[in-house]
């Protein structure tokens, strides 16, 4: 059976709701994205389901698609403060693909135990059969949590 989620953990020595903070505001993801491919970002600090922000990418970061530059709405699907936020993206490419990325947030001994994961089990067959997921490597995920420990110090 293939796998289509990754998920990595990281301890990062500070409280949930200051991880949290980073998390909700559409510069937070610019400032701790790994990929390269988050240029910058516009919009709000979301609070629940429902709320969105802009995203301007270039998929040149990865070199695997000729995307150039694009932007993306990132979507809130899920959201409990202080605990798990996660999102999807609507945007240049339709019907929407429906990946999802994520973070838990765990109190722990010495700060937070933080969870990132990327799902895509729900994409449709006609971007499966394209051969480009997962998009980002699980590696990503584990360099966007080393960034993010360094970000909320």
């Amino acid at each position: 059976m293939t796998t289509e989620r990754f998920e990595v953990q990281r301890e990062i020595a500070a409280s949930p709701g200051a991880v949290f903070a980073v998390l909700c505001e559409p510069d937070g993801h610019v400032a701790i994205d790994s990929s390269g491919m988050l240029q910058s970002a516009e919009g709000e600090r979301v609070a629940r389901v429902g709320d969105r922000f802009v995203v301007h990418m270039d998929r040149e970061a990865l070199n695997d698609l000729p995307m150039g530059a694009y932007d993306v709405t990132v979507i809130i699907t899920r959201f409990e403060q202080d605990a798990l936020i996660e999102w999807t993206i609507s945007g240049t490419i339709q019907p929407p693909i429906r990946h999802l990325y994520g973070y838990r947030l765990e109190p722990s001994a010495n700060g937070t135990l933080v969870t990132s994961y990327y799902d895509w089990s729900e994409i449709d067959q006609q971007y499966r059969d394209l051969g480009i997921f997962p998009v980002i490597p699980e590696s990503a995920l584990r360099a966007t949590l080393g960034i993010l420990a360094r970000t909320v110090r």
